[in-house]
């Protein structure tokens, strides 16, 4: 089963890394397409989140697949040979699998059980198969995966007590700072900014403003909570008077730079918390070396991310359970496509036979109108699926039982399947004999 994943994340990889490899929602696309054009790579779809990038293919073989797969980050991402030592990842067959869904059922996100990866799984999907990227094999996967996800999340507690980066961040300022005091603005109107704006909103911050590359979307977010709203050009004014930034954009430029928060500090008191949640970062690094200034990143929210996090970690072992089990399930189902080549040439050849078979009997009984002779056909397509649902069972049984067997594999093994067309020649033509007529009648 050559399905692979190349990937890098949180577990893998420093924030940094993370940011200099992020995809850019709005050029996934064109790096899908720029993937089909590698041989070995016969299907693929790109996962990327603020914490991870998994590329997930199928491939014609590992090596080849796997060595394509990383000449394409190393030529069309520029990333570096000594990035793929430290920091990638690779799994393969059921591994690969496994990967995939436990993603999508939250349990590798730094927040175990997260909401909101299941939306970005089914991006992904959707992104793959509309450049055609998405084959049969990549479809079922991610199929599969999200209703693991879902299954996970009805089953057991896994998403209980929703927690998210963006209640994480808004904890993480609350214990460096009095939110009722504070002055805050949110950069981003997107999922995340709308989480924090919610959850400050509704922890009493003293002032708030978002702040939207689109201001449309900005204005919707803020009249949904009763606060100001401004336009990304308005950023550093708005800016002089806050003493809690919390940014969310990741759209692959510092939105925040080091003079920008320096024209602030000049106005706004001195002081400055930032916490800047975007991967790419919003903010640039250099501002958290200013006077006053305290910088986080996504990285320091861990240690809020642990201590909320115990009850779903209490229901790991049984997603774990469910991962398994769906796991063994598509595999079986992948061993099984083994066996199209020979079924379809099974089905071709019994089809030529039922021809011949009717072919002969309308020849010894021209009396047959047309009425007749539909009956008679309809009838020997019933018999012919009959005679073939046990062998075809078996064909699929033994694929999926075997491990990657190629077509000539699996008829060498079904030796019990030699001479099947003569078995279906023989059995058609009785099926199909008209009676005998009495000897006085002929």
């Amino acid at each position: 089963m050559p399905i692979v994943v190349i990937g890098l994340s949180h577990k893998t990889a420093p924030d940094e890394v993370r940011n200099r490899h992020a995809f850019p929602a709005e050029r996934i696309g064109q790096a899908l397409a720029a993937l089909r054009d590698y041989a070995a790579v016969r299907e693929a779809a790109i996962v990327s989140t603020c914490n991870r990038l998994e590329i997930y293919a199928d491939v014609s073989d590992f090596e080849s697949g796997v060595e394509q797969i990383k000449d394409f980050l190393t030529t069309y991402r520029r990333m570096r040979v000594e990035d793929f030592d430290k920091y990638l990842y690779t799994m393969l067959g059921a591994e690969a699998v496994e990967q995939l869904l436990r993603v999508a059922c939250g349990l590798d996100s730094m927040l175990v059980g997260e909401e909101q990866i299941v939306g970005q799984v089914k991006d992904a999907l959707t992104l793959a198969q509309r450049t055609g990227s998405a084959g049969p094999h990549l479809n079922k996967l991610f199929r599969t995966a999200l209703e693991t996800g879902k299954r996970a999340r009805t089953k057991t507690r896994i998403g209980s007590d929703v927690v998210s980066l963006g209640a994480a961040a808004v904890e993480l300022a609350a214990r460096h700072c009095a939110l009722r005091a504070a002055r805050a603005v949110v950069v981003g109107a997107g999922k995340m900014g709308t989480i924090v704006a919610k959850h400050l909103h509704a922890r009493g911050v003293a002032a708030l403003a978002v702040v939207n590359r689109t201001l449309a979307r900005g204005q919707r977010l803020a009249a949904a909570i009763g606060v100001q709203a401004a336009p990304i050009e308005d950023l550093p004014s708005t800016l002089r008077a806050c003493d809690l930034l919390i940014t969310a954009t990741g759209g692959g430029g510092h939105v925040v730079t080091a003079p920008m928060v320096a024209h602030a500090l000049a106005h706004n008191g001195g002081r400055m918390l930032i916490v800047d949640i975007a991967v790419p970062n919003d903010v640039e690094a250099n501002a958290g070396a200013l006077p006053g200034v305290t910088l986080y990143q996504i990285g320091d929210l861990r240690e809020i991310v642990d201590a909320t996090l115990d009850d779903r970690k209490a229901e790991i072992p049984a997603v774990e359970a469910i991962v398994a089990e769906r796991v063994a399930a598509y595999v079986r189902w992948y061993q099984s496509r083994a066996a199209a080549p020979l079924i379809a040439t099974l089905r071709t050849k019994a089809e030529d036979i039922r021809r011949t078979e009717l072919t002969r009997l309308f020849a010894r009984l021209p009396e047959l109108d047309d009425r007749q002779r539909e009956l008679i056909a309809g009838m020997s397509v019933s018999i012919l699926n009959r005679l073939l649902h046990a062998p075809v069972t078996k064909l699929r049984e033994t694929a999926a039982d075997g491990m990657d067997m190629s077509a000539a594999d699996l008829a060498t093994r079904l030796s019990d399947l030699a001479g099947l067309g003569e078995q279906l020649e023989a059995q058609l033509a009785r099926a199909l004999r008209p009676p005998e007529l009495p000897a006085g009648d002929r």
